[in-house]
């Protein structure tokens, strides 16, 4: 192949795996147009998102399997197929279930966009450039979620919430038709053997249920909800009885086999951190932004641009570096401290911030994700034989969406847990016999009586007054809580890396993070 095809398929399924991330975001901001126009509560349009995301986690692990048992080739082009179709139904969806049954397929469509995209690019780079491919394939995998919420939000407001969906078809049909002219089989050899039915099923029981109750546990207030508590037996059996019969298995649908690699391993506890910090903190700054400052979602996404621009450069930039020898641990720390300054700066925001207050310690936030991404998916693959690679990065993509999805859920849980403690805080505070309290009643009730409401009618709405600063107050301190404990999760994995051994080779810089020995 040469150079300029080279490039063109690079560029496809690097934009094929950014589609399917935004997908995992772009919907966020538009559930109450979709809720108002099917005719549906905001608790059942909820489950568009949580239908996505249990079909991504549950065919992620197994793609490595069906590009095998399929050709990958053949499997590739059919999911991208398969993801536009539904693409296009999502948005001519008549009632919430449709629209839900829809957006599950669309996810298995979408989950091999992700894992054998990877592959792919791996593939077209020499082993001595890997670290260059892990840095164009983290582009999509950093930028997708992070201008998901955005593009979501302008479409929705200048167009309708169906072009959300409407937008991946004629890109899907461009990435089919590319990859039909210009992606060769793989050089992988298609395994013999029977189909593990078995596997398939235990996975898709476990991990579904767990997705499930990341998904749906904080809406249906955990387990005070019947169908969450039986979900949560269900997860945990499945899982471990999907992980006994794998092991024992002759051809397993997940060869967990590979996590016999020290690298692997560690690079899957990581990257589920890194998913945490990824996925939560685009949850929740749109919503801290929107709900408390009264950005637009333009607004909002104007905030987020600075800093994702310079994770571009920031990806490249920590290529280089560890080309020329610098060392992986170094910048991991680098990243994992620069995120940490992200969440202390926004912990100690408040009701005045400015877009300035919000966008550089985005900036933080984007630098050091993009530093942590490069050696992380190097790590991944770093000590597998090459027919292992494809499953290790199916492992590794899947741990980074169960990071985001369970991030997702500890932080909403502890937003609303927070939230009741700072209210019962300040509330505590307002005594009759507090003078600043008797100040700023007199001031509401004064101004409302000067608007021409009666004494009665101030005083009731000076209390009022008084209960939304309250409840914007306790909200504040609950999002500034919120980002000091996504750093903590940070924090707490940094003893990882002492298990960290650089690996050094004659002649080059050795691409490789970790030893397995």
């Amino acid at each position: 192949m040469n150079a300029f095809k080279r490039n063109v398929l690079l560029l496809t399924v690097i934009g094929a795996a950014m589609m399917e991330l935004i997908d995992t975001s772009i919907v966020n901001v538009a559930l109450s147009h979709m809720s108002g126009n099917l005719g549906a509560t905001l608790e059942d349009t909820s489950w568009v998102i949580t239908s996505y995301a249990i079909a991504n986690v549950i065919i992620i692990p197994i793609t490595s399997f069906l590009a095998l048992k399929l050709g990958r080739r053949n499997y590739y082009i059919g999911s991208v197929i398969l993801f536009t179709l539904f693409s296009f139904l999502c948005g001519q969806a008549t009632n919430i279930w449709m629209l839900v049954a829809f957006r599950f397929l669309q996810g298995m469509g979408g989950g091999a966009l992700l894992s054998v995209s990877q592959a792919i690019v791996f593939e077209l780079f020499p082993q001595e450039k890997r670290n260059v491919a892990s840095a164009l394939f983290g582009i999509g995998v950093f930028i997708g979620p992070t201008i998901g919420p955005t593009l979501g939000g302008v479409i929705t407001e200048y167009l309708s919430w169906p072009w959300i969906f409407y937008i991946n078809v004629p890109i899907g049909v461009t990435v089919a038709v590319l990859c039909f002219v210009l992606l060769g089989e793989s050089p992988l050899k298609q395994e013999s053997g029977r189909i593990d039915w078995p596997g398939i099923f235990l996975l898709a029981i476990g991990v579904g249920s767990l997705q499930t109750v990341l998904e749906r546990g904080e809406t249906e207030d955990w387990f005070d909800t019947k169908y969450i508590v039986y979900l949560t037996v269900t997860a945990i059996a499945g899982i471990f009885l999907f992980i006994w019969w794998e092991l024992r298995t002759k051809n397993p649908v997940v060869n967990l086999h590979v996590l016999r690699s020290r690298n692997l391993s560690i690079a899957a506890v990581l990257t589920f951190v890194s998913g945490v910090g990824i996925f939560t903190s685009v949850f929740i700054t749109p919503v801290f932004a929107q709900r408390l400052l009264g950005f637009t979602p333009t607004q909002t996404g104007l905030l987020l641009l600075p800093g994702a621009c310079l994770a571009l450069g920031g990806l490249m930039v920590s290529a280089r570096l560890l080309q020329k020898g610098v060392s992986p641990l170094i910048m991991i720390i680098s990243g994992i401290c620069l995120f940490l300054l992200f969440s202390w700066q926004m912990s100690r925001l408040d009701l005045e911030a400015g877009r300035a207050d919000i966008s550089v310690p985005l900036i933080w936030r984007g630098v050091g994700l993009a530093i942590i991404t490069v050696p992380l998916t190097t790590l991944a693959i770093s000590g597998l034989e090459p027919k292992d690679m494809p499953q290790g990065a199916a492992l590794n993509n899947m741990m980074r969406q169960l990071g985001g999805s369970f991030g997702i859920a500890l932080v909403n849980t502890f937003l609303t847990n927070r939230n009741a403690v700072h209210r019962t805080d300040l509330i505590s505070n307002l005594t009759p016999g507090n003078p600043f309290l008797a100040e700023r009643l007199s001031g509401y009730t004064h101004y409302f009586t000067a608007k021409g409401a009666t004494s009665l009618e101030a005083q009731d709405k000076a209390l009022k007054l008084l209960d939304n600063a309250v409840v914007r107050q306790s909200n504040m301190l609950s999002f500034g809580d919120a980002y000091l404990l996504v750093g903590t999760v940070f924090l707490l994995a940094l003893p990882l890396l002492l298990l960290a051994v650089r690996k050094k080779q004659a002649g080059r810089p050795a691409p490789v993070v970790l030893s397995d020995h």
